[in-house]
């Protein structure tokens, strides 16, 4: 069978799949379709100093090829989580990569500290790029600041930094490099599209804040666009994220240059699509003879498929 542990950074993982922010809850949402222990790592729901409402219903909404959320970051806040969330995170084995937010660096800074402290946190992802909610695109739409809170989240805790990068934005390069200078382990890219859905009979958004973040089979082109410029222009290790639902689409972002994958969207339609897209991804490695997943990072040809490159 294929070898599928990898690395992203210092963060050693039994495999590439990683179940995404926000879509996984903070892990016992999903224990009964499917063990979340199997997975590379788990990126809990984000986590604020204070506990967040989130905005007011309706909150989501399905689009042709996806979903828009604005969600609003609703979470328990910083002190709820670390009694009872982090505990079943902490029991399924795995990876734990806490997802943080906040509106000032300070924020960012006290979470890393704290968090840096619990038992069995291995990592934070640093959300930077919400497209939903007040100043939620702040620091990630400036590379000075993306630079000014990653630096000050590293400094402030023993833990691997990861920072989701948002694609809303004209050069997604110019952040992923203020995350290297600034200390950071890895990037996740990326988080979701602003978008709209409308009712023209009412002439009212479909959501209660008109627009939302989309996500899902629509933006996967997209996205590993962005995964490929980040691996060529970037010296640090991608993780892909954007409408991942099957093994194919997981190597696809492989190729591309991600190291490591999230899953996300696809959880709501299939609560168990992380196993299913691992035990997809080890099958369709040993078909191929590909005896290590590994081989597979980076190694997109310049040559379209079927086609010799002379």
């Amino acid at each position: 069978m294929a070898l599928l542990a990898v690395r992203v950074g210092p963060l050693d993982l039994a495999n590439p799949v990683m179940a995404a922010s926000g879509t996984f809850g903070y892990g016992t949402e999903l224990a009964p379709f499917m063990d979340p222990g199997r997975l590379g790592a788990i990126v809990g729901k984000s986590i604020s100093l204070e506990p967040r409402e989130g905005n007011p219903p309706p909150r989501t909404v399905e689009t042709p090829a996806g979903l828009l959320n604005s969600i609003g970051l609703q979470n328990p806040g910083l002190e709820r989580f670390l009694e009872e969330k982090l505990p079943a995170l902490r029991a399924f084995g795995t990876r734990v990569v806490v997802n943080i937010v906040g509106e000032r660096v300070e924020d960012y800074v006290s979470l890393a500290g704290r968090l840096g402290e619990a038992e069995g946190v291995d990592a934070l992802e640093l959300n930077l790029s919400c497209p939903n909610v007040d100043r939620g695109l702040l620091f990630g739409s400036d590379p000075a600041l993306t630079e000014e809170v990653v630096r000050a989240s590293v400094v402030a805790t023993r833990l691997p930094v990861i920072v989701k990068l948002t694609p809303n934005v004209t050069d997604i390069l110019p952040y992923a490099r203020a995350s290297e200078r600034a200390g950071a382990a890895a990037v996740s890219v990326a988080n979701t599209y602003v978008g709209m859905a409308l009712d023209w009979r009412s002439r009212r958004s479909r959501l209660a804040r008109p627009t939302g973040g989309l996500s899902g089979p629509a933006i996967k082109p997209l996205v590993l666009r962005l995964v490929w410029q980040c691996r060529q222009g970037c010296g640090l290790p991608v993780i892909g994220v954007g409408g991942i639902a099957t093994a194919e689409d997981a190597l696809e972002y492989l190729v591309a240059g991600a190291s490591a994958v999230q899953v996300g969207t696809a959880t709501f339609a299939d609560p168990a699509a992380c196993a299913r897209v691992l035990e997809g991804m080890g099958r369709l490695l040993d078909e191929a003879g590909v005896r290590d997943v590994n081989e597979l990072v980076g190694s997109l040809r310049a040559a379209p498929a079927g086609r010799s490159p002379n």
